[in-house]
């Protein structure tokens, strides 16, 4: 059986990505996995990195080598110093995405992982750029995808990502949620190989609303699309309490948690999982997972990074692309 190849995007390349990339060849790895990036800016970090390694360029069809970085070239448009944001290499940070989406929209990789980028460079530079997840959403052309992190033995869906409390209840719609556990429901069954997947459902207010006394969103919102959806056939538990949600007994009855709001989930998947989590991106043609952390500038070219998150992206990426998946 032959191996799957996975496109591995180096990142900003003043952030701690190239580092992180460098280290890969420790392992040995049940997939071909393909560096894109500048090639003498990775040989550069490289050397400050893992000193004794070997690079080799990527040609479609080729083999692994044993302790060799393999590299597809995607040049630079500026010199890149670890620490130094420059607009310069904004576009070329968004160019070697794009040649990873198009890899693996034509079958070329099995899926991608992606290390840090730095939102904010992108947009000074004049490309409005809210995140890996929106960019390759876009590109690909779909109409809506869940942010799930996976790690310390659980999945941890999102209702709503990336917005400031205040604003949270009233983006919490039946459509949204419809559709965000239907596609959450679907990647537990194509991507994780669970074929009738239990789904904890969280409340978004304390104590699951508590009949009302506390919020309406559970009685007028949640719970009327768990019946809709239970009616499917789905499996769906709650709206439970997100405080007793996320005990062991509550974990164990449930294959994934679908929490409402960023901080009501992530707080305590990365307590229990930190450096070593993973984000991956549901509802996409394609397979994507990433590292759990930014670009940690003040590391870049130090030797001092860990690259545990990203070698557990690249092990939940493997496994994806081999449909036998685990928290």
């Amino acid at each position: 059986m032959s191996l799957p190849t996975l496109a591995i995007t180096s990142g900003e390349p003043a952030g701690i990505g190239p580092d992180l990339c460098a280290a890969l060849p420790r392992r040995e790895w049940p997939a071909r996995l393909v560096v894109l990036g500048d090639r003498a800016m990775i040989a550069a970090r490289i050397h400050a990195v893992e000193p004794v390694l070997d690079i080799i360029d990527y040609t479609p069809g080729g083999k692994p080598r044993a302790g060799a970085l393999e590299v597809l070239h995607v040049p630079l448009a500026a010199k890149a110093a670890p620490g130094r944001l420059d607009v310069a290499n904004a576009r070329y940070v968004l160019d070697v995405l794009d040649r990873a989406i198009v890899g693996c929209s034509s079958g070329e990789f099995a899926g991608m992982v992606t290390a840090p980028v730095h939102k904010g460079i992108i947009c000074d530079a004049g490309m409005p750029f809210s995140g890996h997840t929106e960019y390759l959403a876009e590109a690909t052309g779909t109409p809506r995808v869940v942010m799930m992190l996976v790690g310390g033995g659980m999945r941890v869906a999102l209702a709503t990502t990336h917005l400031p409390l205040k604003d949270v209840s009233a983006a919490i719609t039946r459509p949204l949620l419809v559709d965000t556990l239907r596609i959450l429901h679907a990647d537990l069954r194509t991507r994780f190989g669970l074929a009738s997947p239990r789904i904890l459902v969280a409340g978004l207010n304390p104590h699951a609303g508590e009949g009302g006394h506390m919020g309406m969103e559970e009685i007028e919102v949640i719970t009327p699309v768990l019946e809709q959806l239970r009616a499917e056939g789905m499996q769906l538990i709650g709206p439970l309490p997100a405080d007793t949600l996320f005990v062991p007994h509550s974990l164990e009855q449930g294959d994934a948690v679908l929490a409402m709001f960023h901080d009501q989930g992530l707080p305590v998947l990365k307590h229990a999982s930190f450096g070593g989590g993973v984000n991956v991106t549901l509802g996409l043609p394609i397979i994507r997972t990433s590292v759990d952390h930014g670009t940690a500038l003040d590391l870049a070219g130090s030797g001092r990074a860990d690259p545990g998150s990203l070698f557990a992206a690249v092990e939940l990426a493997i496994a994806m692309a081999k449909g036998q998946t685990k928290p």
